[in-house]
């Protein structure tokens, strides 16, 4: 009885699902949970509530004697004390006990059997069930029926909130995490990417202690296990678009591990953007809303269903979610060999970095920890020079080791397997935001298309005057003037002046990480 699994915790509520189908669920929704619809392409359209995206402010983690010396305590991982989270726990369980209906889902969370943990989760919304049907990866019936006990729960209380009033909570919203007890609870937010984050930063935490590293990135593989590549980069910078790649197969678009024999993907399947998606610009991410996957958010019209997704009338973060198998390359068990390169991607809006430079291994701990893009700024207050934004290893808010730790481990995997890493810059050349223009696509899937091809390995390089790095003197299909970005400027002046500016940018950013920092990072920094 699938009643009985819930026992341990205390809930005593008889109407429990369990692992239902898709099918089941979309009729759970539909019935039970106001505002959730079917789009006309037959994916479930539901909403998040108030929030819309994840709080990172409320997120909280239990300061243990186990683990409190390895945890980068600070904005991003905030001490909480276990006797308030078993607070929130019980705050949880007694909400969900109380439900006319508990959605249960087991998977498992890793597509390496050797490091896969088992995930259970505890929900009040059907929605929330599907979710993690999508995202984990799906047990065989078999499976499910010897699954036992499992290592991490997520007790999932969703729109019931935080009470203000306990020690340590600053809103109606709160996401705890107690890696000893191998459990998180949320509280006031119904927002889905909370659980799939959750459980990426408690791989964060579990792997480095097995020598893996656990990556915010995409991965895909060419035509041989060993032609694997990862992608990192925040927001905007081209990570699903350039490995979402036709000529390739897609390991995953969102969260690996390295560990001594490969990659593998965390996830069983993807979450992806829906604003202002289109078939042309991203035909797989079209075709996988369907029967089965969820949109978030989005405006659809009530009468035929069909999504607008020029609309953000909710959200800017639309989004949706479907399994990996529902892209056609999509490589199945999701796990490759040793990535053959390493490709960080930023948007740089100042217009100073190459297209694409060849990274020492120092140069690569360096910038991975910096975790540098640029966004155009907003033209409210008349500001439009571009913002710097940094984000540690490309996705600081799920870390749990200090930035370096994970920085160490990348340059002794790329040494160990002769990984060769690659700075490439999608943002701007001949000039700044609101002078130069953006670098075209096709010649940043050339650069890409060269990088997989080995083509970049041997060329003449010159030295970036400024960051050190390699840049390559030619790449076939694209024009050679526009790989030293001096040369794309009309002021040159100009041009010494906003490099000057980007390299203090980067060292001021880099100040918080120095007393961590090796020096083989710190002699990798830009100078002037």
């Amino acid at each position: 009885m699938p009643e009985a699994i819930l026992d341990k915790y205390g809930i005593r509520n008889k109407k429990v699902i369990r692992n239902a189908s898709p099918a089941v669920l979309y009729e759970e929704a539909v019935t039970f949970e106001p505002g959730t619809m079917i789009s006309s392409t037959g994916a479930l359209v539901a909403m998040s509530g108030e929030k819309t995206g994840r709080t990172p402010k409320d997120k909280r983690v239990v300061d243990n004697p186990e683990s409190t010396k390895d945890i980068w305590w600070g904005n991003i991982n905030i001490k909480l004390d276990e006797h308030v989270f078993m607070l929130n726990r019980q705050r949880a369980l007694d909400y969900i006990d109380v439900r006319n209906r508990i959605y249960v889902f087991d998977g498992y969370a890793g597509w390496d059997p050797e490091h896969q943990i088992k995930v259970r989760i505890i929900a009040t919304r059907a929605y929330h069930a599907l979710f993690m049907h999508n995202m984990l990866i799906r047990p065989t019936d078999e499976q499910l029926a010897s699954f036992g006990e499992p290592d991490f729960v997520i007790f999932n209380a969703g729109v019931f909130p935080a009470n203000p009033y306990t020690e340590g909570m600053t809103s109606s919203s709160s996401i705890s995490l107690n890696f000893e007890r191998g459990e998180m609870v949320i509280l006031g937010t119904e927002y889905a990417g909370e659980m799939k984050k959750g459980i990426f930063t408690l791989m964060h935490y579990l792997m480095p202690k097995r020598g893996v590293l656990s990556m915010h990135c995409s991965a895909n593989e060419g035509d041989t296990p060993d032609d694997v590549a990862i992608f990192f980069g925040l927001s905007g910078t081209g990570k699903t678009t350039l490995s979402a790649d036709p000529k390739r197969h897609l390991i995953g678009d969102d969260e690996h591990c390295w560990t001594d024999t490969g990659v593998f993907n965390i996830e069983g399947g993807c979450y992806a953007k829906t604003i202002d998606l289109s078939r042309e610009k991203e035909p797989e991410i079209w075709d996988a809303i369907r029967f089965g996957s969820i949109l978030e958010n989005v405006d659809i019209d009530a009468e035929t269903r069909i999504v607008d997704y020029t609309k953000s009338t909710i959200t800017q973060n639309t989004r949706t979610s479907y399994p990996i198998d529902f892209i056609d390359n999509a490589k199945i068990p999701c796990v490759g060999g040793h990535p053959k390169n390493i490709i960080f991607l930023t948007c740089d809006a100042f217009g100073v970095l190459p297209p694409v430079s060849r990274l020492t291994p120092e140069q690569a701990m360096y910038h991975f920890v910096s975790g540098y893009t640029a966004k155009v700024a907003g033209t409210e207050m008349g500001v439009t020079e571009p913002q710097a934004t940094f984000s540690a290893c490309f996705g600081a808010a799920f870390l749990v080791w200090p930035p370096t730790k994970y920085a160490e481990m990348l340059a002794e995997k790329m040494r160990k397997h002769g990984s060769k890493a690659w700075l490439v810059n999608t943002g701007w050349t001949g000039g700044a935001y609101g002078t130069g223009h953006r670098i075209s696509l096709p010649h940043t899937r050339s650069i890409i298309d060269a990088i997989h091809a080995g083509e970049l390995n041997d060329v003449p390089t010159s030295t970036d005057p400024y960051f050190g790095v390699h840049v390559p003197e030619s790449v076939p299909n694209v024009p050679s003037e526009i790989l030293t970005p001096v040369n794309t400027w009309k002021d040159k002046a100009a041009f010494e002046a906003t490099a000057k500016k980007l390299v203090n940018l980067f060292t001021q950013n880099f100040k918080q990480y120095e007393d961590f920092a090796d020096e083989a990072i710190m002699n990798a920094a830009p100078s002037l």
